[in-house]
């Protein structure tokens, strides 16, 4: 009788504390409301760049499309699929989101792109790290909710980027969670 209230205990702890682990790892979703913003320690020579407003009418690359097949089989000839080895030069790489910003890479120009997807008073902050030791920056997008900014930079083409997705607060100039990082993108859009 023990041995049977021993186990049913030890599944019900076993049960209690993957439920615990669930919600205190489980990163926030990008409508996610957070209750309490915390903040988050960048380092002290991080060089925080306002990004610029984008052209009157130009369209955000913002995610790139999928490249596939471009031919169709003619009737009674061979069919050829042609698939592409890197995305177009306006693809936007690295989509990445989290509460309130977007982020990602355009590799035609090295261009960071900072989406504000939120009315909250925090402007939408991309940082990008390299793999070959480049400073840290972040791209701070001042322009309000439902706009688009982008930081021109010049990477080394044989180099790779990862962006940080977050939420930036100028007036005391900390930034603050919920967060996101994205994988490594190639400089060059060639994967």
């Amino acid at each position: 009788m023990r041995e049977k209230w021993r186990s049913k205990l030890s599944v019900l702890a076993g049960a209690s504390a993957l439920a615990v682990s669930v919600v205190t790892v489980t990163p926030a979703l990008a409508d996610d409301v957070p209750v309490d913003p915390q903040e988050v320690r960048m380092p002290a020579d991080v060089r925080i760049v306002e990004g610029g407003a984008t052209a009157p009418g130009e369209t955000v690359p913002f995610p790139a499309e999928p490249v596939g097949p471009v031919e169709t089989p003619a009737p009674g000839g061979q069919a050829e699929a042609m698939a592409a080895a890197a995305p177009s030069s306006s693809a936007c790489l690295g989509s990445t989101v989290a509460y309130g910003s977007s982020g990602c890479f355009q590799h035609n120009g090295d261009i960071i792109w900072a989406g504000d997807t939120k009315k909250d008073g925090m402007s939408a902050a991309v940082g990008v790290y390299t793999d070959y030791g480049r400073a840290e920056e972040v791209c701070v997008n001042k322009l309000g909710v439902d706009t688009w900014a982008t930081c021109n930079k010049d990477y080394r083409e044989d180099g790779n980027v990862r962006l940080r997705v977050l939420r930036y607060d100028g007036d005391t100039g900390k930034f603050y969670q919920p967060e996101t990082w994205s994988g490594w993108i190639p400089v060059d859009g060639k994967f």
